[in-house]
């Protein structure tokens, strides 16, 4: 059974912000570990439309850029990252 990816949260989260996947006309922003330390270009940029596409990505080790209101996105790494799933026990 394959359980949609229905949010993407930082593991350990910056106090008093609450960050989302950062969400262009393009979709959602990826940064390709092909690139190594370059992966936080522009060009390198890989985008995305759904939760489930950026979470297969993540899982294959990109980077997802994450902002906040007010707050400018940065390039979180794969490791940071949790993926909440359709039938997870614990949805707040």
């Amino acid at each position: 059974m394959n359980r949609q990816v229905i949010r993407i949260e930082r593991v350990s989260p910056r106090k008093g912000v609450v960050e989302e996947p950062d969400f262009t006309s393009k979709g959602y922003r990826l940064g390709d570990p092909a690139h190594g330390k370059h992966k936080h270009h522009a060009e390198h940029t890989v985008y995305v439309k759904t939760l489930d596409e950026a979470g297969a990505l993540i899982e294959e080790g990109f980077s997802l850029w994450m902002g906040a209101k007010g707050k400018r996105a940065s390039l979180i790494a794969p490791k940071s990252l949790r993926m909440v799933r359709s039938g997870d026990a614990n949805i707040s």
